[in-house]
């Protein structure tokens, strides 16, 4: 059965977002390469489309290395232990961190999940667009996507940190970024002509 979800954030941003059952099933390891693979289509797809540096390149690679596995796609968790698979439950958690009657309090736990917000609703936009129009809209990902990248680059820019530039780079480049990561999967993600070890994770990223 589905279920709805409703978020509301300091912005005042309300959204209802239709959920799916998250299905436990067991992630293949991560082969040796996969992330060597990764660097190099991520590399040749932003030069195709001369987009980004080095360090986005290197920020989008390692993204989708971590999320090959469904156990890092939804590590964040809400109060109960239930893993969040949706942006709309991710936002829900973000306010949550600043709970003082928690008995897990963190204020410092916004930042973390912010920038999961931007990961994944990057991720989900770029590889699997279809997926999230039909679950809450491209758009309200994307806007969503976007500010949680800005305020983890306000986190950043407040301790004087250089991540900072890259979180902006990636909250102002929000769509031409998830296009990169689509233009990507349809032309690099061909799982018939890499090796035989890359083939269950590269099948994952391409089938919903």
């Amino acid at each position: 059965m589905l279920g709805t979800v409703v978020a509301a954030s300091r912005c005042g941003i309300v959204r209802c977002e239709h959920r799916r059952p998250i299905i436990a099933i067991g992630d293949p390891p991560r082969p040796p390469g996969l992330a060597r693979f990764f660097e190099r289509v991520v590399r040749q797809a932003l030069g195709d489309l001369r987009l980004g540096g080095p360090t986005e390149g290197a920020y989008l690679a390692a993204l989708l290395t971590r999320f090959a596995r469904a156990d890092e796609l939804y590590a964040i968790r809400d109060a109960a232990g239930r893993p969040l698979d949706s942006v709309a439950g991710l936002l829900i958690e973000a306010e949550r961190a600043w709970d003082f009657q928690a008995p897990d309090f963190d204020p410092f736990r916004e930042r973390r999940v912010r920038q999961h917000v931007g990961d994944y609703a990057l991720f989900m936009t770029g590889l699997f667009r279809e997926h999230v129009e039909r679950r809450a809209g491209a758009a309200y990902y994307i806007r969503q996507g976007q500010r949680a990248y800005q305020a983890v680059a306000d986190f950043e820019r407040s301790a004087l940190r250089p991540e900072a530039r890259l979180f902006a780079a990636l909250a102002a480049g929000f769509e031409r970024y998830a296009a990169a990561l689509a233009y990507l999967k349809r032309v690099y993600f061909r799982p018939d002509d890499l090796p035989s070890s890359l083939q269950p994770v590269l099948r994952l990223l391409t089938q919903w």
